[in-house]
């Protein structure tokens, strides 16, 4: 999918299998011709940065009846685009496809979503308790072998 973005920057993104699917419903639903628009507001213009936070908020609003908690959520367009980066850190992707695909200039820009995913992973850790061993050691503590190998090392 051609994607136009701040400062009218075009990306081409790939999708996944299923918002191909949804896609190509919406388009059953609201037919274009291949040259329009494919998110519009009410009077057809392509949908701005603001008309996107307007749905968004439209749309967490009636599903907060559903899922309460969303009302104390704070879902915006970059709460998706942030939360995407990190689940692409977390799995792996390279963090210059990830510069390229979210249009950052700087890789320094990208690497804030790598230092926020291992802030998470330390916070997580945080949260974990150190797992009580019985006899009070590790066993390769109690081993001298092991350990008179390990301060050869």
């Amino acid at each position: 999918m051609r994607l136009t973005g701040k400062g009218r920057k075009e990306r081409i993104c790939p999708l996944w299998p299923e918002t191909v699917m949804l896609l190509k419903k919406l388009l059953e639903r609201q037919p274009r011709a291949p040259d329009q628009q494919l998110f519009v507001n009410r009077y057809g213009d392509p949908l701005s940065a603001s008309g996107v936070r307007f749905k968004l908020a439209a749309y967490v609003k009636a599903a907060a009846e559903t899922m309460p908690t969303l009302r104390a959520k704070h879902v915006t367009p970059h709460a998706f685009r942030h939360a995407t980066a990190v689940h692409l850190i977390s799995a792996g992707v390279d963090v210059t496809v990830i510069r390229s695909w979210l249009g950052h200039v700087s890789l320094d820009t990208t690497n804030h979503y790598a230092r926020t995913n291992l802030e998470t992973k330390r916070k997580a850790l945080e949260k974990v308790t150190v797992p009580a061993i019985p006899g009070g050691q590790p066993s390769w503590k109690r081993d001298a072998s092991v350990i008179d190998w390990l301060d050869t090392l």
